[in-house]
């Protein structure tokens, strides 16, 4: 259960950084370093994400009940 919420938790710091850089890159209009910043972030996150998804894949918490 714990590792569910860290997955949704740092998906939803993801889609938090996302709209950051968004709202960085139409107000600073390339003056500043911040949506560099906020990619570095999101892309820190994405390998967080997969590497938790991964975790519970290999250990057994997380099951695929795909049925192919």
């Amino acid at each position: 259960m714990l590792l569910k919420v860290a997955i949704v938790l740092s998906l939803l710091a993801m889609l938090a950084s996302l709209f950051s850089g968004l709202f960085f890159l139409v107000h600073d209009a390339g003056r500043t370093r911040r949506v560099l910043q906020a990619l570095y972030l999101r892309v820190g996150l994405a390998a967080l994400t997969l590497a938790l998804v991964a975790w519970g894949f290999l250990s057994g918490q997380l099951v695929s009940h795909v049925t192919w």
